[in-house]
């Protein structure tokens, strides 16, 4: 009884003798069968939810702060992307274009030579504009062939649609063009143009020495009968005088009337070459220039 008394007389075996009693105790209650919780099970569960809610919240919310930052960079890095994407398209695109109305343009110009070269024995040699002088009295154009391509002057020139002008000065890596729309009957540096209605060569002649600036039109001088001629004829150089080749387009007939002093007839004709925005012309060449 003694051992007893001093065995519960130290407190700390006594602490450890009490908590294994209810450890025990607490195990035989849990492990039992049971419908509910109970109220101390209750209240940890409750303690622990509640602080987790605490936490988890605010932890979520930082959380989901910095995710959207995260969003934010990689919208903005997409966004560039695009915007990269579409600027190198529209490049593409625009650059696509330009090629494929070069294309076309370059097609119908060789289909022009192709059909010129079944019809006369010339030598077309394309040349591009390099630059355009306005000035209304002396319109000129430079093209990137000369000399050295054997270009000479008094070489005619022409477009795809019909005739520009004759070469003027030559160098020996580019050439000046006069245009056909400085030709004044009043200059006499001015070259005519002896000229014929196309399928009619054995009936209608005339000359083309006239621009007029405010009409745009050639005006077809010295024609000795108009019966021949209608509108809507194409005219084209005759050859006669060597000055232009043959069969060179110059344009449409729009009408015909009485000449200045009523013994001739002159015919009013639309240019077929529209004299704007040129980008390659034909340098032509004849037989007998090719051989000099």
């Amino acid at each position: 009884m003694l051992k007893l008394f001093k065995l519960l007389s130290n407190k700390r075996l006594f602490i450890m003798l009490i908590g294994l009693i209810l450890f025990i105790a607490v195990m035989g209650f849990t492990l039992g069968p049971r419908t509910s919780l109970s109220w101390p099970e209750k209240f940890v569960k409750d303690t622990v939810g509640f602080v987790q809610y605490i936490f988890y919240k605010p932890a979520g919310a930082i959380a989901g702060f910095f995710e959207d930052i995260s969003n934010l960079r990689n919208l903005q890095k997409e966004n560039e992307e695009l915007k990269i994407a579409l600027a190198h398209y529209t490049r593409d695109k625009a650059r696509f274009n330009w090629i494929e109305q070069e294309n076309a343009r370059l097609q119908n110009d060789l289909d022009f030579t192709n059909a010129q070269k079944e019809q006369y024995n010339y030598t077309w040699k394309i040349a591009h504009v390099i630059s355009v002088n306005d000035d209304p009295v002396n319109r000129t154009i430079v093209l990137n062939i000369g000399g050295r391509e054997g270009v000479k002057e008094g070489m005619a020139v022409s477009s795809a649609e019909g005739l520009v002008g004759v070469v003027s000065h030559v160098s020996n890596f580019t050439s000046t063009v006069k245009l056909v729309t400085t030709m004044d009957a009043m200059d006499p540096n001015s070259n005519g143009i002896a000229v014929t209605a196309q399928g009619k060569e054995n009936e209608v002649f005339g000359v083309i020495e006239t621009y007029d600036l405010s009409s745009g039109t050639f005006q077809m001088s010295r024609i000795e009968d108009p019966k021949p001629l209608a509108k809507d004829d194409l005219i084209v150089s005759s050859g006669i005088g060597g000055v232009f080749p043959r069969g060179m387009i110059i344009g449409k007939v729009l009408d015909i009337h009485v000449g200045e002093y009523g013994l001739t007839y002159t015919a009013t004709v639309k240019p077929a070459a529209s004299f704007t925005d040129w980008k390659e012309l034909f340098v032509v060449f004849e037989p007998e220039a090719e051989q000099e």
